[in-house]
């Protein structure tokens, strides 16, 4: 019998984070992928990280993940963005060798003892009793497990759109997961389509590359590891515009985009929309950035990031060949639109096993998310939980006010998605405590303690830890926290002042950690008071006959919010998009006043 503890559906980076994190905790794991040769490819863009995605990247390897240390091993071109704001919302974002992370992501999995990794396509849950049993392919072999974590990405039931041609798969190249879905709506799990989308990719040599603008990149000490790495940055990526003549042969067409066709139903991604939807969205508009990437360092493509469509090839070529340095552009592979099957995600406890079959747990686009962080980062959190459940060990979850992969675990299986879900800072009411700079102060303890975090790099981390607080207690006892702002400086932090003070030499990681201390003191200090507060409060129920609509002080909109969500307590209440502090004070003000009528 083929009888494995974890089985990983899928070789995305959801599945290769759960992959790893079930077999490096020693769990003997099955990982089934469509094509071994494509474990780790990355779909759309050559690139990971960014302002949210990359705080997400950080919690990773706090927690032992294997997508930063894929990454360090495969960037191109490293860049800090947001630098002129607040250490709270700035994104280390990496451009990433497309092919090199796919063949470093194969090698990296291939070290793990514990993991067996076969091709083949699942097509069959096997159930007893509503508890997981294993998974039968398209090639009639059945593998047994009692935990089972489906990473099937965009393929299942996958139909990709160029104009009104069709295809069935996941991507595109690779055939379409069928019979999956079938097989999750007979256990009774409710599933939905969306789409999401990719830009035509040009021929490098087809560019003019003196017609666009060179895109610097950053020197930096520190990339997503807990280790220093300089970065060379061997790769130029660039920057050009849509412009007029271009929007005019998109609008022009744009009956014969499927979306408009009507032959795409489903949402897309709000936050990365198609060209079409751009011009539509924005009429006013003259032009639209688009970042010019490499696919790789020895790669013959290009990736123009910010016109994803799907209009038939012959019009992608004439709006394309209207924008500066692509005159002459050829396109290699074009755009196209994909729309797939998910499950919805309120049917998934925050460990990410459903609600109602024991032991089957969702990791990645399969939940309604959208992007390799959203996806690795949900993977890691099955992945443990997988092995905890197999060892009947304590759950592991992370709370909202702990981690970025918390408030997103926590956003999908309270609120649900109507959209492909995509992370930013926005989402997070304790951004200013869950910052890149403190990912591992924050995560790694966690990791260590169910052994993700092997002793070395722990003792290493403890000392740095240490060494961080013995200087922020020796600043304070010395200077106010109003001299400290003005002696470091406020948004952009003096480096050099920083390292006099604490008369020792500090690394760029602890400097940022000592500049965000003392430049969010005051409201780190509130926010860590409403955390207390809130969950002394967390599960006062809402009680019935209590209105929303009409409470002074809530605005309309907040008012819509609640009755359409309808929350049963607070908790729910605090995760509605745009409730604030304020409103739920407010809140819980009047319901105290009901309960007292």
């Amino acid at each position: 019998m083929k009888k494995f503890d974890v089985i990983v559906v899928g070789g995305g980076h959801a599945g290769i984070e759960a992959a790893h994190a079930s077999a490096k905790l020693g769990s003997k794991t099955l990982l089934i992928s469509l094509n071994k040769k494509r474990i780790g490819i990355m779909s759309c863009n050559p690139a990971i990280g960014g302002v949210g995605k990359g705080h997400i990247v950080h919690e990773i390897a706090a927690l032992g993940g294997l997508m930063p240390q894929l990454c360090t091993k495969t960037y191109i071109q490293a860049r800090m963005l947001n630098t002129r704001k607040g250490p709270a919302v700035r994104g280390l974002r990496l451009q990433i060798d497309k092919p090199e992370y796919s063949k470093e992501s194969i090698k990296e999995l291939s070290k793990l003892k514990n993991l067996t990794i076969v091709e083949d396509i699942a097509q069959e849950i096997i159930t007893k009793d509503n508890q997981i049993a294993g998974i039968k392919t398209r090639q009639n072999i059945c593998y047994y497990s009692n935990c089972v974590i489906l990473t099937t990405g965009t393929f299942l039931n996958g139909v990709t759109y160029v104009g009104r041609e069709t295809d069935s798969a996941g991507r595109e190249g690779e055939e379409a997961a069928v019979g999956l879905t079938k097989s999750l709506e007979n256990l009774g799990l409710q599933t939905t389509r969306l789409k999401t989308g990719t830009p035509p990719r040009l021929l490098k040599s087809s560019i003019n590359f003196v017609k666009i603008e060179k895109q610097e990149a950053d020197n930096l000490e520190y990339l997503f590891e807990f280790y220093p790495h300089k970065t060379t940055n061997p790769h130029d990526c660039y920057l050009t515009h849509t412009n007029e003549k271009t929007h005019e042969i998109i609008l022009k067409n744009k009956e014969l985009s499927p979306i408009y066709q009507g032959d795409i139903k489903y949402q897309g991604p709000r936050y990365c929309p198609s060209i079409e939807a751009k011009l539509i969205s924005f009429p006013h508009k003259k032009s639209h950035l688009i970042f010019v990437e490499p696919e790789g360092a020895d790669s013959d493509e290009i990736y123009p990031n910010g016109i994803s469509t799907s209009l038939p090839l012959d019009i992608q070529e004439k709006f394309i060949q209207t924008i500066a340095g692509f005159e002459n552009a050829i396109i290699t592979r074009p755009g196209y639109a994909i729309e797939y099957d998910l499950v919805l995600p309120q049917q998934l406890k925050h460990t990410l096993e459903t609600k109602d079959i024991d032991g089957l747990f969702l990791a990645g686009q399969i939940n309604g998310t959208t992007g390799y962080e959203e996806a690795a980062g949900q993977g890691i959190v099955a992945g443990i939980n997988a092995h905890q459940k197999n060892k009947n060990k304590e759950e592991f979850i992370l709370d909202r006010n702990e981690s970025y992969i918390g408030v997103m675990i926590d956003d999908l299986v309270t609120i649900g998605i109507d959209e492909p879900y995509r992370m930013f800072t926005s989402r997070a009411e304790r951004r200013l405590i869950l910052r890149q700079d403190n990912a591992f102060l924050r995560l790694t303890p966690k990791a260590y303690e169910i052994g993700m975090i092997d002793q070395s790099m722990y003792k290493d981390f403890l000392e740095e830890k240490k060494l961080f607080e013995e200087i922020i207690k020796r600043l304070r006892e010395k200077y106010s926290n109003p001299q400290l702002i003005q002696k470091f400086g406020d948004t952009t932090c003096d480096k050099d002042a920083i390292k006099k003070l604490a008369a020792t030499n500090l690394s760029d990681r602890l400097i940022q950690n000592i500049f965000a201390d003392v430049k969010y003191y005051d409201y780190l200090d509130r926010e860590h008071k409403e955390i207390e507060r809130a969950k002394k409060y967390r599960q006062m129920v809402i009680p019935k006959g209590f209105s929303f609509k009409n409470q002074p002080g809530l605005s309309n909109e907040l008012q819509e919010k609640l009755i359409r969500y309808n929350p049963k307590n607070i908790a729910q209440a605090g995760l509605i998009p745009g409730m604030t502090p304020a409103a739920i004070s407010l809140l819980i003000f009047k319901i105290k006043q009901f309960d007292n009528c």
